[in-house]
């Protein structure tokens, strides 16, 4: 079965891809025939990534099968195209198609209804089978272009309610923010042809075994990571996330928990034997990792929204796995991007079906005792909260101590610091959510609220299962068996730490404590602290007005700029143009006196022009004599 199925791996991306195709092509009119047809192919792409995943594993340290064929062959250049299954992207498979079959399957609820859903389940096939395409590449030529899909994609979805100007204008600033990581990214690859005269991931690792010319590794590096702090949301290029919850709640788990925003950390992992050969950019990573993590944390701890509370959650995450990454815990990071995709992908359609339940309220302060109308729904997401926050023996419990751990064990006092006190804010802003919107005093949801169809609450449920049990996947009572995938004598495994697990469920349990105190027991007045600290919520509600900065900007060096090309358009540029077109006209103007018609006149000037010429001849002839 193997031997077939193996090197038809590139039906994975291809029957998501396949299913747009026909959507958009033929079944556009049949909404549910067209639900139904993305929703089998992600499925049956699903049920072919678990024998390829079980073939992969099968081999201890894990197998790597490759298949290429030459698509462009010139002088000096050639491109192949190709798969790569490895443990890395069996993992990833698994996690992608997993999710993404259950949010498919959660939309027929929450979609329902809407006039677009065709389009809509078109443009999450694509996402799919980009995203899928992504994941299989074996070079980077490959990988762009689907990286680019998965951009386009996000452009559509992020915009899908395109009716209304903040989803329009969510789906634009995304797109923009994203091609400047873009350009980035591709000048790094560039760099790499040239040099290295390769793309494929094999052929670069051997290339670069034993180059040690920093002064060229060094701007790869940092180039190639330029496409992760765009697509991962890194700051300062984070400022696209969280307006993209302007799309279907669904999306949101999708592209922006999931999938999308774990692209730039694969990218990472992937690239790893680059990255780790350059210690520069492993700590330029890992500071911006640290620096996005501290960052969106501050900022969820004062949001209302619900998604948008989730969104920064987002952020603060995969801030945590860049930083795994920057201290060269490779395998930590991936890990904390698998067990973030499911029960972060639990929280958006928890919050999603809070929403529906809500007739389209998002404010947390709108809602309230919600545990007695959506049991299904509140406990999941309590599940979730749980697992994000790193209570044991939950999924996040074993990925975020990694991390914490990895992070101590490379003598980055500070970086464990920080990791610790995100991991405190994590927990007091997701059980602010909770205390607030399910358990607060506010009736208002409880009257209003209702618990939604099995078609949205199966895949709750699921997924919950998963965001209980996947961490055990690298517990250390599996033997650290996700490390299979991690091929890479540079990264560090540090031994398990019960003193840091202890220290970090503490941290934890404080934060949760902390929330109970001030919004379920209200033992102190959160009314009272926000105006006692009035500057800095201020600060933390209005995003340390990052966006108004880069409003500011554009306005003053943007339209600045173009104000100052229009003054040169018109004094310089058609001032030349209008001169050479005034020195024409009076040139024309002062020969067409030359022109009378008489052909004696015109033997008169070819007479003279000789003379002219003779005499200038004789001057020339007898100074070179003289």
């Amino acid at each position: 079965m193997y031997e077939f199925i193996l090197p038809n791996a590139w039906l994975i991306p291809a029957l998501p891809f396949l299913a747009f195709a026909l959507i958009g092509l033929f079944l556009h009119r049949w909404p549910k025939v067209s639900a139904g047809l993305s929703i089998f192919a992600i499925a049956a792409a699903f049920i072919l990534s678990l024998p390829i995943a079980t073939a992969v594993f099968a081999e201890e340290g894990g197998a790597v099968f490759e298949f290429s064929a030459r698509w462009l062959s010139m002088p000096g250049l050639n491109i192949d195209m190709g798969l790569l299954l490895d443990p890395l992207t069996a993992v990833m498979l698994i996690v992608v198609t997993s999710i993404a079959t259950l949010v498919q399957i959660y939309s027929l609820g929450y979609m329902k209804g809407d006039p677009g859903i065709a389009s809509y389940y078109s443009y999450q096939s694509l996402f799919a089978a980009s995203m899928l395409g992504l994941v299989v590449a074996n070079n980077f030529g490959q990988m762009f272009v689907f990286w680019e899909l998965v951009g386009i994609c996000s452009y559509f979805l992020i915009g899908f309610w395109f009716g209304k100007e903040s989803a329009k204008n969510a789906a634009i600033k995304a797109f923009v923010t994203n091609r400047v990581g873009d350009f980035g990214f591709l000048l790094g690859i560039l760099f790499l042809q040239i040099i290295f005269g390769t793309l494929n991931f094999a052929g670069l690792s051997q290339e670069m075994a034993g180059y040690t010319n920093m002064a060229v590794l060094i701007p790869i590096a940092i180039l190639l990571f330029f496409g992760p702090m765009g697509k991962s949301a890194q700051f300062p290029l984070h400022v696209w996330l969280p307006d993209a919850m302007e799309g279907p709640t669904p999306v949101s788990a999708l592209i922006h928990a999931a999938t999308m925003v774990a692209a730039g950390v694969y990218l990472v992992a992937r690239a790893f034997f680059i990255f780790s050969s350059v210690p520069q950019a492993m700590t330029f990573i890992a500071v911006i990792g640290g620096i996005t993590a501290i960052f969106a944390a501050t900022i969820a701890i004062t949001q209302d929204d619900i998604k948008r509370i989730l969104a920064y959650s987002t952020l603060s995450q995969l801030g945590y796995m860049m930083m795994a990454m920057g201290v060269g815990a490779m395998t930590a990071g991936m890990f904390h991007l698998m067990t973030h995709a499911f029960f972060k992908s639990l929280l958006f359609l928890g919050a999603g079906s809070v929403i529906v339940a809500m007739h389209e309220e998002q404010d947390i302060w709108k809602m309230g005792n919600l545990y007695k109308k959506m049991p299904v729904t509140t406990w999941t997401f309590i599940i979730g909260a749980l697992a994000l926050c790193g209570i044991p023996p939950l999924s996040g419990f074993w990925s975020k101590d990694e991390i914490l751990l990895a992070a101590y064990a490379s003598g980055n006092t500070g970086l464990y610091i920080l990791g610790a006190f995100v991991a405190f804010l994590t927990a007091f802003y997701m059980f602010r959510l909770i205390f607030v919107a399910f358990f607060g005093s506010n009736n208002y949801g409880q009257e209003k609220a209702h618990e939604n169809s099995g078609v949205m609450t199966i895949p709750l449920i699921i997924l919950a299962i998963a965001a209980v049990c996947a961490g055990f996947v690298n517990s250390p009572l599996m033997h650290h068996a996700f490390g299979h995938f991690v091929n890479n004598p540079a990264g560090i495994q540090p031994e398990p730490s019960t003193a840091i697990m202890i220290s970090s469920t503490v941290i934890a349990l404080a934060g949760i404590i902390l929330a109970w105190v001030i919004y379920q027991k209200k033992l102190i007045s959160h009314e009272a602290l926000r105006e006692k600290y009035s500057t800095v919520y201020n600060i933390l509600k209005n995003k340390y007005y990052i966006d108004e900065l880069y409003a500011k900007l554009g306005d003053v060096v943007i339209f600045g700029a173009a104000q100052a090309m229009f003054w040169f358009d018109i004094h310089v540029v058609n001032g030349i143009v209008n001169g050479i077109a005034f020195f024409t006209g009076k040139s024309g103007d002062a020969l067409k006196y030359t022109e009378d018609g008489q052909v004696q006149s015109y033997a008169l000037y070819m007479v003279a022009g000789i003379m002219i010429l003779v005499v200038v001849a004789t001057v020339a002839a007898v100074s070179v004599i003289v």
